[in-house]
């Protein structure tokens, strides 16, 4: 991997601490940001507040950026280590303009980023997004004078504040009558805390793995089958009725059945959606790479499912214009636009906690209840002008079939699907199949690497 690689895209900017992402590359992109803020707003100071993660890096890019932010007139609330979803939610608690937190989602420790958000705690879309990269890239800094510099005040109150929100909208008596047992692994990120305050208020037995927010992994962040053995053992130890992993932002959820068997991330939306059409009928939204388990959920409670290119501020913006109760993305991350139409781990624990409480049914028998498929995801380094070649050959091999062109190409067959995209986080493309068995979720993948080769 190349020491210069930055990604700026819909999601926001990540690169590598030392190499592609230095302060001066930290303090640009929030003028950037500061400066398209001070424009859409019309204002001289828009407020805006700012979370990072638990990383090492953590410190470092939120001085760069806030002192960014500064000097194009913002003033800044920090909130300190908070998750994703947090930072978003005090948006609107504290009235801002906007938001901006320091994460690299999953990525290794290496990398670190910066994520804009709206005045409605959104990632901006996809139309406001450009306008904010052609800004950095031009350096397009509204920089002011000393004396329209801005005072930086702090703020401690994310935490509490994000758990009421949670507990406003959950039968919390219900969960606490079933006294579950919980093993979560918040991977020394920045969910731990608030998560815990959850659990303790909702009378959940829990065994917290990695929950100070050190930013140390133990292992490798993403929430994903092999790097979550250890959290499934946890569970058979423990004899838990569930295990919840985060990812360092916490705005992903992967769940492990009592059993101490992965379910994984695909099912934390599928969980959600199930719960949420019982409790309020209506449309969901979710990304092209999304398994079709929630449009089966979808096709059974009668409401329509909306697909959109992948990338959280995409999703977001579909819930918005077709009034969707749940959405999001096959990664782990619910939407729960009564939360927020941000990805949240905090709602989908307390929404899966939930369907435990009021079925009594235990986390395995819900997932036989929901039709099974076979998900593969793989990737490819990613080469200049190779996203276009391969969109354009993976069409031709697939001529006749039902095809999708809002994100890469994404290809429908009735035996399962297919997306091949490039990633707005990575320097990779990413092959994605699903179908009823591993086998032909295989083959697809092995037809569109033969058809890009």
């Amino acid at each position: 991997m190349s020491d210069a690689v930055l990604m700026v895209s819909v999601s926001g900017l990540r690169g590598l601490i030392g190499r592609s992402l230095t302060p001066d590359v930290a303090a640009g992109f929030a003028a950037a940001y500061g400066s398209w803020l001070r424009e859409e707003t019309g204002q001289a100071a828009p407020h805006v507040v700012f979370g990072r993660d638990s990383r090492p890096s953590g410190a470092m890019v939120e001085q760069a950026a806030v002192a960014g932010l500064t000097s194009v007139g913002c003033r800044v609330t920090t909130l300190g280590i908070v998750t994703t979803p947090s930072a978003a939610i005090m948006i609107e608690a504290l009235g801002a303009d906007g938001g901006m937190v320091a994460t690299a989602s999953h990525n290794p420790i290496a990398w670190n980023g910066l994520k804009p958000l709206t005045r409605d705690g959104v990632a901006p879309p996809p139309e406001q997004s450009k306008k904010i990269i052609e800004r950095f890239e031009q350096k397009r800094y509204d920089y002011v004078d000393v004396e329209s510099l801005q005072p930086c005040h702090h703020d401690d109150t994310t935490h509490a504040v994000h758990v009421e929100r949670v507990l406003e909208h959950v039968d919390a008596e219900a969960i606490r009558r079933k006294k579950i047992k919980v093993v979560l692994d918040s991977v020394h990120g920045a969910g731990g805390p608030a998560t815990a305050m959850l659990m303790e208020a909702l009378g959940v037995e829990l065994v917290h793995l990695y929950g100070e927010t050190t930013g140390l992994f133990p292992h490798t962040p993403e929430p994903t089958a092999e790097n979550l053995v250890g959290l499934c053992d946890a569970v058979k130890q423990h004899g838990a009725d569930i295990g919840m992993a985060q990812d360092p932002d916490a705005d992903r959820l992967a769940l492990v059945d009592e059993n101490g068997v992965y379910i994984g991330e695909e099912y934390t939306l599928a969980l959600c959606a199930m719960h949420l059409f019982e409790r309020q009928p209506g449309p969901a939204a979710a990304n092209l790479s999304t398994s079709r388990m929630i449009d089966d959920l979808a096709q059974r409670a009668g409401h329509a499912v909306y697909r959109t290119p992948v990338g959280e501020a995409n999703v977001a913006k579909k819930m918005r214009e077709t009034s969707c109760v749940v959405g999001g993305e096959g990664n782990g991350g619910i939407i729960w636009p009564a939360i927020g139409y941000v990805r949240d781990s905090l709602a989908g624990a307390a929404l899966v906690l939930e369907l435990i409480a009021t079925t009594g049914k235990p986390v395995s028998e819900l997932v036989a209840t929901i039709p099974a498929y076979q998900i593969v995801k793989d990737k490819l380094p990613i080469k200049p002008g190779m996203a276009e070649a391969a969109a354009k050959a993976v069409v031709e091999r697939f001529t006749g079939e039902k095809i999708d062109r809002q994100d890469g190409v994404r290809v429908d067959l009735a035996d399962g699907w297919v997306h091949v995209r490039p990633s707005n986080t990575e320097p990779i493309m990413r092959i994605i199949a699903e179908a009823g068995d591993r086998a032909r979720a295989d083959e697809l993948i092995d037809t569109v690497r033969r058809a890009i080769s």
